[in-house]
């Protein structure tokens, strides 16, 4: 054999046992990386360490949603008396769906969201609306069916004129707090939304501003955006808080983060804590397939056992922010219409 193959294959051995080593060496790297992954977001917890849910008055809120109630085959009429009269809730955030508002083109009907405000007025209730093509609940944009039908600058138009009529529509009511336009509009990866028309979104807030002069909230969630961008477009930032998730890949895992974690993103985005309010705390189990009311307690304890209702309600007061919505208040009744009661209970105690 000539010098010149013994010296080729003395460099492919060398060069193959530093490729060896070098495909060792990231195995265990990336195994150590997948257990700082379990430890951090499937076994650590963050429990506050005393639990009195001790909060000033009027801290919590409910969010409520006809659509919902409904989902849950609930008379949302029922749900929402005993919100004002069992629970006795002063605070509460509506979305109007504009499918329910605009079945037809240029045709509106407020009569469902009369009746919720009339009602909730007759106990000095005070109000977020929602409003945008985006608000909250499954699939997140609840579009009038006859809006397919249109292009981008005429859907850019139907829903500056939507948001126009429900703005002055309820303007003269004492009882509406704040405006909350669109739902999270910059996760585009959650929901059946088309992309996000920042452009579009930025002409909602002017349009708003110029017909009230209410403070206007928007909203993101908690542990997966920065902030950064919705901070620059509303008056009051509102914030998901989420503990225990679910992922495709690893099952349920939790976010054992501090309180200081999302007050440190705020003081990134430039958000005061004043301005600052959580808009959708987790009360209610996450659903993994199907429908939630098909859910038994031990697959409810995965994400939402009572321990941890308390102790995601306990977390939230120890924020200490402007107010705190929770979320899942249909579930709750309906849970205790079918003789699980304790979550309803629990919240008594907060209103």
């Amino acid at each position: 054999m000539s010098n010149k193959i013994k010296d080729f294959y003395r460099k492919y051995k060398i060069l193959k046992h530093k490729n060896i080593k070098t495909i060792i060496v990231l195995k265990c790297i990336l195994f150590l990386l997948i257990l700082l992954f379990f430890v951090f977001f499937k076994w650590l917890n963050y429990y506050p360490s005393n639990i009195n849910l001790e909060h000033d008055k009027d801290y919590f809120g409910v969010t409520f949603s006809t659509k919902y109630s409904e989902d849950l085959g609930l008379d949302y009429k029922e749900v929402y008396n005993e919100i004002l009269t069992d629970l006795k809730v002063k605070k509460i955030r509506i979305p109007i769906y504009w499918d329910e508002i605009e079945k037809n083109n240029n045709n509106y009907n407020f009569e469902k969201y009369d009746y919720l405000i009339n009602e909730g007025e007759k106990y000095d209730v005070d109000y977020v609306v929602s409003i945008g093509r985006r608000v909250p609940r499954w699939p997140e944009c609840h579009s009038p069916h006859w809006l397919i039908n249109k292009n981008e600058k005429e859907v850019e138009l139907e829903t500056l004129e939507m948001i126009e009529k429900v703005v002055k529509h309820y303007k003269d009511r004492e009882s509406v707090e704040y405006w909350q336009i669109e739902n999270e509009p910059f996760l585009s990866s959650f929901g059946v939304c088309p992309p996000l028309n920042e452009d579009l979104l930025k002409k909602e807030f002017k349009l708003v501003e110029n017909l009230d002069d209410r403070e206007k909230i928007i909203t993101s969630s908690g542990e997966l955006t920065f902030w950064g961008d919705e901070a620059e477009i509303g008056d009051i930032f509102g914030s998901t808080v989420y503990k225990i998730v679910y992922n495709s890949w690893f099952g349920f895992i939790k976010y054992p983060f501090p309180g200081s974690f999302y007050k440190l993103k705020a003081k990134m985005a430039g958000i005061d804590l004043k301005d600052m309010m959580i808009l959708e705390l987790q009360t209610e189990p996450w659903v993994v397939d199907g429908n939630i009311t098909q859910l038994n307690q031990e697959q409810i304890n995965k994400s939402l056992s009572i321990e941890q209702f308390r102790a995601n309600l306990q977390y939230s007061i120890n924020l200490d922010l402007n107010r705190v919505y929770t979320w899942g208040v249909e579930w709750w009744y309906f849970e205790k219409l079918y003789g699980n009661p304790e979550y309803w209970e629990i919240a008594k105690e907060l209103f």
